[in-house]
């Protein structure tokens, strides 16, 4: 097709530029950046008519002399033509339009916006409007279907969608295009059209081909490629016949296909090679009008494909119209599929066709078939039937048997049913490789690498080419400004390295570059070449070592200072890669994926001592019709990724590798097209950072993004309910602390504190579904959670039934908590015999005390917490606060373990578990409510009883040494005796138990015997020397009183009506009291130590009375009939 090429002239400023012909061809009309429609009468129009229509024009349309624009001003407008008056405003979106187009009759306008939506709007009355919605990014292009039936719409989304006009509904959507954020990032506008007349097919450009898909059944059915065209397709445009198809690349190449026979019979080039953006045929079919991005106009003149030459040559088809079809028969059961021919390309060119196709009986028909038959649209294209054969040699196309191909558009239609035709799911074009923490690669400013060390910029622009490295934390390394002369393009940031990658071109191998700065030697930078072919996909830096995957499918690994170390092969290619201490994460394609599925295989190793593969290639969980958008490792090393679905997973290594959804960003994006770019992900505290984006996937690099960070929350059933929110809760404590067994075991020190903290959470969220489940009566599911619980919980448990009178459920609890006291005897023996001779070696008041070894505590706390009591009760005047301290001295750190309000028996708060010693879990006092551990500076969780119970049985060897050397401190009677006497009966016999209660036994009979205390220990005689309590004072003068208006009361029903009279005194008489105690009006040591028992009593009932009146404000007295001692003695 011999065509001539004009010289370009001036038309707009610099920017997108777009171009048409009005109906007669009379007039070439364009628009620009400058806001301006000029009105040519041809390419050497010196003063065109000119229009403004807004700041910016973005994209015009002609028909039935009304021009339509898409202006900076978010209109529609509609102008008269060729007059250029302004008739109205057809439509408005939020944000501008970025192109528009009339339907082949001129009767409506379709435009899409970058608010994602697509407008349908009858010319004639602008307020019927169809708008369709869908996509989830700035449309780029829309094309009608020439039948008005269907309209297809291109966007920034990725995706290309066909749209019912009348139902706004998508019919079809093809993922094919680079996802982007904005008509300005993206690497082509995609300008799809649709093939007028038959409208058969829609030509979509992809890459650097054309896509035909067929109208109808929406197959792909061929592509439209060059040799030559490497660059990007941008805009595509269809012949008034509709027999021809050109394209405009990004890299300023121009194309003209036959479609028929999908040969390129026109090849030029933009004249500086500036991206073409506007393309149009006239409607003779004679010129192509194109502009460029620089505001230039240019022409193609000379094209012939008008109806005369058509007709010229409609003999010269009907002669060769019989021999091309016997010839496609003749090969016709040679060929397997016509997709496996469309991948050949030795076979395809007029050239090579008559030495491939030379048979003896066929060699006229060879040699007439380039002439008339094959290039038949070429001989309608040339004046004189001449082929040029330059340009034959150039029409080397990737497609099938050209006899076959060329029959099969035009001629061969009746062959289609003969061929096996596959309706099955499609296959998913595979995912491109990435970088975690990077925005796209052909961004010209844009993240290398974003993650928990710091961030790699990377400025690729006309002045310079450079790569900034920032730290969060300076004190691991200065910013480092780097000239990025090997065009890197891949980067990865650790503690010790930065690491980064190039591909290779045809002269230079891919290179891979680590500056290894915190490295004690001068030499810090070091540098790889792969073999060649071979390119870097994906990059990761671990503890001490480096990781490539490469495009001939291996993994490389390498020492931090260089050394090769490892390689091995994937089974796939790889997706992306990440590392994290001695672990190697591995994401790669396992399989094709079908119907809009990825299909991605995973594997976990770990370099360590003893090398080994955790994860063995896996199918890798995503959502439905996602991709993988990000993975990578917490900050306390469990693997973690999000899909494009904003579904984030976490591997759960309790139970077998398997991956749990934690969160979900997309719950929390305000738009659709909102979107959350996650960079780092903490286990503790619990937090997923990431970066807000509007309207986009990834951030800009200026202004510096701002790091929110997002709550965990499982998908767990009806989290709108308490149970389901404790549930949630529960099972997000599991998975968040299973690290701590993995760091452990990988021989990493762990924080035990948080540990700790960690496990007093999840038992204290036990006890509150508990409590939860005993209020709805399902005891069964209370025995479940008691399941769960630890020996020390279930007892709290055990409680809890026995005061909501369940008394069967707290048989079967009791019946729980004595098989996990076995269970603990029978796995550690020999520990806890260890742990009692160390119990025996600390003086303690009481034998119930326990060591603060046993809780993982060092001694010199210990010492500073003594120090810091003896000053607590010298400055303390709250009676509450001074029994948490008397307490504390005679049990060393026992407190209640479950502190129930009056209001409402669900809120506990638990301690820490630990398996070491053990203590009272809980105290009923006078008032019978447990007392409060809010506030509390220590807490202990040991079951003092079990210690007992178990002491009571004759030991040999230190363990029954301590038990007889046991000493208690005597103690006021209190329901506490009782309660232990409950799990004294769960240990031991009957028998023991009745000699428990009845003999002199230190666990109970002391207790209940004040008045014959045995002999106190040293420590004793010091605690003892402590200044008594106000409330103690008057306790003491108005005991004979109380006991005289009310002779039946026990001793702590005394305390309680000493407590509530000793409140109503006024606050001056309450503070006389407190001086009296502080200046010592105690009669002499020895009385104080005669009525220590009585006065720790009263003195633990009042601080529990003042804890109670804190947090609660209301007393509620209980029933004895509720006490557990009741349910113990008698029930068992």
């Amino acid at each position: 097709m011999p065509c001539e090429r004009k010289p370009m002239r001036y038309g707009h400023s610099e920017g997108h530029t777009e171009v048409c012909f009005d109906d007669s061809g009379k007039f070439i009309v364009t628009c620009g950046n400058d806001g301006d429609v000029r009105i040519w009468e041809g390419l050497d129009d010196d003063d065109p008519k000119f229009i403004t229509v807004g700041e910016k024009a973005y994209s015009l349309a002609l028909k039935n002399n009304k021009l339509v624009t898409a202006s900076s001003n978010n209109t529609v407008q509609i102008h008269t033509f060729p007059d250029g008056d302004p008739d109205g405003i057809l439509t408005r979106f939020t944000t501008n339009a970025t192109h528009v187009t009339f339907n082949s009759s001129g009767s409506r306008v379709a435009a899409g916006s970058s608010d994602f939506m697509v407008k349908v709007v009858e010319v004639s009355d602008s307020s019927q409007q169809k708008t369709l919605r869908g996509h989830e990014a700035p449309v780029l292009s829309v094309t009608f279907d020439p039948k008005d039936d269907f309209l297809a719409s291109a966007s920034c989304d990725g995706n290309v969608v066909v749209w019912n006009i009348k139902e706004q509904s998508q019919l079809i959507s093809w993922p094919l295009l680079q996802k982007t954020n904005d008509v300005s990032n993206a690497k082509s506008l995609c300008r799809l059209a649709w093939q007028p007349g038959t409208a058969k097919f829609l030509a979509v450009p992809v890459e650097s081909k054309v896509q035909l898909y067929e109208r109808g059944s929406w197959d792909h059915v061929s592509t439209l490629s060059d040799d030559l065209l490497t660059q990007l397709v941008n805009v595509v445009a269809w012949s008034p016949c509709g027999q021809f198809l050109a394209a405009g690349s990004v890299g300023g190449s121009l194309n003209v296909w036959d479609v028929s026979s999908k040969l390129c019979v026109e090849r030029q080039k933009h004249e500086k090679g500036f991206t073409v953006c506007g393309l149009a045929w006239h409607p003779s079919g004679s010129q192509i009008a194109y502009t460029d991005t620089e505001g230039c106009l240019g022409l193609l003149d000379g094209l012939r494909t008008s109806t005369s030459n058509s007709t010229n040559t409609a003999s010269k088809q009907a002669a060769v119209t019989k021999p091309a079809k016997d010839y496609d028969a003749l090969f016709d059961d040679d060929d397997d599929d016509r997709v496996m021919d469309e991948g050949q390309s030795d076979t395809n060119s007029p050239v090579k066709k008559p030495i491939a196709g030379g048979d003896d009986d066929d060699d006229d028909d060879d040699f007439l078939m380039p002439a008339t038959g094959r290039v038949r649209s070429r001989a309608i294209l040339d004046d004189e039937n001449s082929l040029d054969t330059g340009s034959l040699k150039l029409g080397q196309e990737k497609f099938g048997d050209d006899d076959n191909t060329g029959s099969g558009v035009v001629p061969a239609a009746p062959l289609v049913p003969l061929r096996p035709a596959y309706e099955g799911p499609m296959p998913t074009p595979p995912q491109k490789a990435f970088q975690p923490g990077s925005t796209p690669a052909h961004l010209t400013h844009r993240f290398m690498m974003w993650n928990s060390v710091g961030i790699v910029r990377d400025y690729n622009d006309e002045q310079d080419n450079a790569i900034d490295v920032e730290f969060h934390d300076t004190a691991v390394h200065h910013a480092m400004h780097l000239t990025n002369t090997l065009g890197h393009t891949m980067a990865d940031l650790s503690q010790e390295a930065v690491l980064l990658a190039c591909p290779g071109t045809d002269e230079l191998a891919s290179k891979l570059q680590c500056l290894h700065f915190s490295s004690w030697d001068t030499n810090k930078e070091w540098m790889v070449d792969l073999p060649q072919g071979e390119d870097v996909r994906a990059l990761c830096l671990g503890q001490g070592w480096a990781a490539v995957a490469t495009s001939a499918l291996m993994i490389r690994v390498f020492s931090i200072g260089g050394v090769q170390r490892e390689i091995f092969s994937l089974p796939g290619n790889v997706v992306c890669m990440v590392a994290h201490g001695e672990q190697l994460l591995i994401v790669y394609h396992r399989a094709p994926g079908f119907d809009g599925e990825q299909a991605l295989g995973v594997q976990l190793l770990q370099f360590g001592r003893r090398k080994r593969q955790l994860i063995h290639g896996e199918p890798l969980p995503l959502s439905h019709r996602s991709y993988l958008s990000w993975l990578g490792f917490t900050a306390e090393g469990t693997p973690c990724y999000v899909d494009s679905e904003g579904a984030v997973r976490m591997l759960n290594r309790s139970v077998g590798n398997t991956w749990t959804p934690v969160c979900s960003t997309r719950e929390t994006c305000k738009s659709k097209s909102d979107s959350y770019w996650v960079v780092g992900i903490h286990e503790n505290p619990q937090q997923l950072r990431c970066i807000p984006c509007k309207g986009s996937r990834y951030p800009p690099t200026l202004p510096r993004p701002a790091v929110a960070i997002l709550p965990f929350k499982l998908p767990l059933c009806q989290t709108s309910t308490e149970k389901g929110q404790m549930e949630e809760q529960y099972c997000r404590s599991l998975l968040f602390s299973n690290h701590f067994s993995f760091l452990s075991s990988s021989g990493y020190e762990i924080d035990e504190e948080a540990q700790s903290q960690s496990q007093k959470d999840q038992q204290e969220l036990l006890m509150k579904m508990f409590a939860l489940s005993c209020k709805l009566e399902r005891e069964f599911r209370c025995v479940e959670l008691a399941e769960l619980m630890t020996q020390k919980v279930v007892t709290l448990a055990i409680r809890y039934a026995s005061r909501s009178r369940r008394m069967a459920l707290a048989q079967r609890l009791s019946e729980i908590a004595l098989e996990k006291s076995n269970q603990i005897q029978e796995v550690e023996p020999e520990e806890e015999e260890e742990e009692e001779e160390d119990y025996s070696s600390v003086r303690r008041p009481s034998g119930s005390g326990q060591s603060e070894a046993a809780q993982g505590r060092h001694s010199s706390r210990r010492y500073q917490e003594e120090e810091e009591e003896q000053e607590e009760e010298q400055r303390e005047e709250e009676e509450g606060r001074e029994m948490e301290t008397d307490e504390a001295s005679e049990t060393k750190k026992r407190v209640n373990l479950f502190a129930k309000e009056a209001v409402s028996p669900v809120k506990t708060n638990l301690t820490p578990i630990t398996k070491g010693g053990r203590a009272n879990p809980f105290k009923v006092l006078g008032s019978g409510k447990p007392s409060s551990a809010s506030g509390q500076p220590r807490v202990t969780n040991i079951l003092d009883n079990m210690t007992t119970s178990r002491k009571s049985f004759p030991l040999s060897g230190p363990a029954g040494k301590q038990n007889k050397n046991t000493v208690l401190k005597p103690l006021a009677p209190r329901p506490k005796t009782k309660t232990q006497s409950t799990l004294l009966q769960m240990s031991g016999t009957k028998a023991s138990n009745k000699k428990t209660q009845q003999n002199t036994q230190p666990a109970a009979d002391t207790q209940k015997q004040p008045e014959a205390p045995p002999p106190a220990s040293p420590a004793d005689n010091t605690e003892n020397k402590r200044p008594k309590t106000g409330f103690q004072f008057w306790l003491e003068e108005n005991r004979k009183s109380i006991t005289a208006d009310n002779p039946d009361l026990e001793e702590t029903d005394v305390i309680k009506e000493a407590m509530g009279r000793f409140r109503t005194l006024s606050a001056e008489d309450r503070l006389s009291w407190t001086e009296r105690a502080k200046t010592g009006d105690a009669a002499d040591l020895k009385k104080r130590k005669r009525a220590e028992g009585g006065a720790e009593g009263a003195e633990i009932e009042k601080g529990q009375a003042e804890a109670d009146e804190n947090s609660a404000k209301k007393k509620k007295s209980l029933d004895p009939s509720s006490k557990l001692s009741a349910f113990a003695f008698n029930k068992n």
